[in-house]
């Protein structure tokens, strides 16, 4: 399957938002919740402005990956970046109907790859224990497992711990 990615602008709200509930359960499975209060329209455009006002100041990185046909398939964010040490935290998620195609493990290569061109040198990540794709796919990209937070968390029904991740670009 062809991606690309898309930097996040106000005109995508409404499919991200479309792809957001359609896929809340899917998500809510590994990652914990946003909240009920995201899924209200106007509360996520409103959050989604101020995403859009941490990118204008590059204190974050905001992409859509979306298929050929245009349709919204994930998203991958860099977020949380320290440009004194050249320092990112990554996350990304990807549709239920869009999993096993390979579609996060090109969306972390295309982002790594722009994060080279900023100069960045360190990306970290985090994922809950339970989530073995995302695991997966981080360490087929380069990223390697650093520890595991030492306080863990009940998320439907299973007592999880995060696993947190590095990528040092070389």
């Amino acid at each position: 399957m062809k991606i690309r990615l898309e930097t996040l602008t106000q005109g995508d709200f409404e499919n991200l938002y479309a792809f957001e509930v359609k896929n809340r359960a899917y998500f809510e499975k590994t990652v914990p919740s946003r909240g009920d209060d995201y899924y209200e329209l106007p509360n996520f455009i409103r959050k989604n402005d101020m995403l859009l006002e941490e990118q204008a100041q590059q204190q974050s990185y905001f992409y859509l990956i979306k298929n050929e046909l245009e349709e919204i398939i994930g998203r991958i964010n860099v977020i949380d970046i320290d440009k004194d040490q050249r320092l990112g935290h990554i996350g990304y998620r990807v549709g239920k109907e869009y999993t096993g195609k390979g579609v996060a493990h090109t969306a972390l290569q295309l982002v790594l790859d722009l994060m080279r061109q900023q100069g960045m040198l360190i990306i970290e990540a985090q994922t809950t224990t339970n989530n073995i794709a995302s695991q997966k796919v981080l360490e087929k990209n380069g990223f390697k497992p650093l520890d595991r937070s030492g306080e863990s968390f009940e998320m439907n029904g299973q007592n999880l711990t995060f696993t947190y991740y590095r990528w040092i670009n070389s």
